[in-house]
């Protein structure tokens, strides 16, 4: 696989893994290949399938090539945020258990959910989870959950931002309910318990301050109040980097060696 993913348990507080790079070049093509468009190849490769890679012209390359470029004076937040969101959603897909998995975004600086999984019962017609995924590239990762994390996170457990996630799970749907049926989206929407469906996904940089299992319970505490209820509600994924902001500006590098590789130009 791309990403190791190690288990990691706190107890009633959170549950979650924590990731490994297994090879970093592999991962720049799925990333190289996720900002030219083709994330649904990336989904086949990391399902298991031995497909080669489509094409792409010199145009795709270029505009993901600029979004990885940083013009001069560019603070590199949002290009890095990216790439971290492309890297979660790599993960994400490697965790068989979830029956769907939202499309990356393209562009950097998107306002809606970071990312999203949904997870049906066994018939395939009931939404039985709601994963909201919050992936944060940071140098401060225990200022950035705190302050700006469970916040937003407490807000959605008010109901707040409903009628967004109902569209995206509906936008979600939509390709299940036209090749089943069988499938009834609205009824599907209608009766999901949207209290008990949401769940959570916090994703996050770290440094050395948190790279023992210790340290990483520590990072997440306040999980379960700003999420109450049971632990599986609550999913904490971390990726050590001792210089989060080189390894990126190293990695966007081989991203974009990737795309002109697979463009030809």
């Amino acid at each position: 696989m791309t990403l190791t993913l190690i288990p990691m348990d706190h107890g009633d507080l959170c549950h979650g893994w924590a990731w490994t790079v297994d090879d970093e070049d592999v991962l720049a093509e799925h990333v190289a290949r996720i900002v030219l468009g083709q994330y649904r190849h990336v989904a086949k490769i990391l399902a298991g399938a031995g497909v080669p890679g489509p094409a792409a012209n010199a145009e795709q390359a270029n505009a993901a090539i600029k979004q990885l470029t940083l013009a001069q004076g560019d603070d590199p937040w949002h290009r890095d945020g990216w790439l971290f969101q492309a890297i979660s959603w790599i993960a994400a897909n490697q965790q068989p258990s979830a029956s769907l998995t939202r499309m990356p975004h393209i562009r950097k600086a998107d306002k809606g959910f970071d990312g999203m999984q949904i997870e049906l019962n066994e018939a395939g017609t009931e939404i039985t989870a709601v994963v909201v995924f919050e992936d944060k590239a940071t140098e401060n990762a225990r200022d950035t959950i705190r302050d700006d994390v469970w916040p937003g996170i407490v807000a959605l457990e008010r109901g707040e931002r409903l009628n967004e996630l109902s569209q995206e799970v509906s936008g979600m749907l939509d390709a299940r309910a036209a090749s089943d049926s069988e499938f009834d989206l609205d009824s599907a929407i209608a009766n999901t318990l949207w209290q008990n469906a949401r769940r959570y996904r916090v994703s996050v940089t770290i440094g050395e301050t948190h790279n023992d299992a210790d340290a990483r319970a520590k990072l997440f505490k306040g999980f379960d109040d700003s999420a109450p209820g049971a632990a599986v509600r609550r999913r904490a994924d971390s990726i050590y980097f001792p210089a989060m902001r080189d390894w990126m500006a190293s990695f966007a590098a081989r991203v974009i060696a990737k795309i002109k590789a697979i463009a030809n130009v």
